[in-house]
């Protein structure tokens, strides 16, 4: 009888111990329903019970790191002080990097239809500041009840615009750095970037860091030559969805890397990559969690 009932307890624990955890990441908070990377976006994704708010950053002119997809005001979802839509024509113009903080928040990128978002909430917002964006969210998550989010910070650079809408990495990620050095975010972010320059300058300086090394959809499946180019394990492999096969998460498995895909919009997909393994998805719609 005892040995039945250990064995019971046995399976039990083991069952446990070998759950799938998956990291629910809301992509730029949850495009899908709400204006992207604004504080109504991450507050909903909180709502819906994400793990990891995932957003952008790049630099304003006066230094302020600002929480933005892009390093201008793109013309699907921006909207001039003076009411008029910013244009196609208009937006590469209108530079982050060469505007100050003030003008910036000045912008309404909430209430115009977005194309390719039709479900998406339209309501007034802005592009907040990062320390802005992480003490309003561990605020609210607290008068909520609900665990303080993670969050998945990617930095935007790439060589051909350093010193036009960026800074060089070494520049853009010491400020990014010495940010969120200033809040309580200790253990609860990680930095993830396509730019291999971002990735390697903070394992270098930054070695506690974890790192996220994104991957773009058309990049040959040879990730093992990939992570052999960077230098160094990042903690994360975060490849588009549709590069996720068993032989990855095997590869990964080796390495000991989490693999946390982008961006992934239906329930279908998110099932079959949990089946394959995955530790995280990144989805526009964390209603589908």
């Amino acid at each position: 009888m005892y040995k039945f009932v250990y064995i019971i307890i046995f399976i039990f624990l083991n069952g446990m111990a070998t759950a799938q955890v998956i990291d629910k990441q809301g992509h730029r908070g949850c495009r899908g329903l709400m204006p992207e990377n604004t504080i109504v976006a991450m507050l909903k994704a909180i709502d819906l019970n994400c793990t990891t708010l995932e957003l952008d950053v790049v630099l304003s002119a006066d230094g302020k790191v600002v929480v933005s997809h892009e390093a201008f005001m793109n013309h699907e979802i921006a909207t001039k002080p003076n009411g008029e839509p910013v244009t196609a024509g208009e937006a590469a113009m209108l530079n982050l990097y060469r505007m100050p903080y003030g003008q910036i928040r000045s912008f309404d990128v909430g209430m115009r239809p977005h194309p390719r978002f039709p479900k998406q909430l339209k309501t007034a917002a802005f592009k907040p500041t990062l320390d802005t964006l992480i003490q309003t969210c561990d605020a609210y998550a607290k008068q909520q009840g609900k665990p303080l989010p993670k969050y998945n910070i990617e930095i935007k650079s790439l060589i051909e615009t350093d010193g036009v809408y960026h800074p060089t990495p070494a520049v853009f990620c010491e400020q990014v750095v010495a940010l969120l050095a200033t809040l309580n975010v200790q253990n609860r972010y990680n930095i993830q970037s396509f730019d291999v320059r971002v990735l390697q300058y903070l394992r270098k300086y930054y070695p506690s860091i974890p790192l996220a090394y994104l991957i773009e959809p058309d990049e040959p499946a040879a990730y093992e030559t990939l992570i052999q180019s960077l230098g160094f394990t990042p903690e994360i492999l975060s490849p588009h969805y549709s590069k996720v096969t068993p032989a990855l998460i095997a590869m990964a498995k080796q390495y000991r890397m989490k693999v946390i895909p982008w961006t992934v919009n239906d329930l279908a997909t998110i099932q079959q990559l949990i089946q394959l393994g995955v530790d995280g998805i990144i989805t526009d719609y964390p209603n589908l969690f």
